[in-house]
């Protein structure tokens, strides 16, 4: 989906720095989150999915964690657990007020509730057997589709339209665009795809430097000689 959490190859928002000796978490309530999101269980997909959804200011004003909280109460409110006036109270019973910005931004829709056929994450690996043979092969050049999706997706919105190189096969793979909306895993091949910086950016790209992308199947197309 084309939202605030996309923000690779953007520009404006300053160095990435890292913090020195960064501890795990910062505060006791990031730990509560994370142990809630674990015990919370479903998939991976679903979850960054949600986190994806949550307010934009939000997504630009929390914390890691912070934001991590809002896709919980997204995915607690969907899954019937908790409404969300029950939230609300609850925040301001700790001190929020009712005119707060509140980050969750549960949806009703088909697209963004569990399937009951939906699998859990299994433990260890998101790789799958694939009984079909990889469309492309090293050192074939593709082009990533322009496309754009309500729904989750692992393709970066900076690659779309611009062609790569392929330099990695990986087998098959969980897919992320269905599995986030349970749809089962419907595993694809996963490849990984060189880009000149050039062909993302243009004359802003630095020269002589290349970006190595994972990308699935059908996110990709050949490219032909004419192109």
């Amino acid at each position: 989906m084309d939202g605030i959490h996309d923000l690779g190859g953007k520009h404006g928002f300053g160095a990435v720095n890292p913090e020195a000796n960064e501890p795990v978490f910062h505060e006791r309530w990031e730990a509560r989150v994370f142990a809630m999101y674990l015990q919370l269980g479903g998939n991976l997909d679903r979850s960054r999915h949600a986190i994806e959804r949550i307010d934009p200011i939000s997504y630009l004003a929390d914390t890691y964690y912070g934001r991590w909280l809002g896709g919980l109460e997204t995915r607690l409110v969907e899954d019937g657990v908790l409404s969300q006036s029950e939230i609300n109270e609850r925040a301001r019973v700790l001190g929020a007020h009712s005119d707060d910005r509140v980050a969750a931004r549960p949806s009703f829709t088909r697209g963004h509730l569990p399937d009951e056929k939906q699998s859990p994450d299994r433990l260890g690996t998101a790789e799958r057997p694939l009984e079909t043979s990889p469309r492309f092969a090293l050192g074939d050049w593709v082009r990533a589709r322009i496309t754009s999706v309500e729904g989750h997706t692992r393709m970066p919105a900076y690659v779309r339209g611009c062609i790569g190189q392929v330099i990695g096969l990986h087998g098959g793979w969980v897919f992320p665009d269905r599995h986030a909306h349970g749809h089962g895993e419907g595993a694809e091949h996963l490849y990984t795809v060189r880009f000149a910086t050039e062909a993302l950016w243009g004359s802003g790209g630095e020269e002589d430097v290349e970006l190595s992308i994972d990308l699935f199947e059908p996110y990709l197309d050949m490219v032909d000689g004419d192109d």
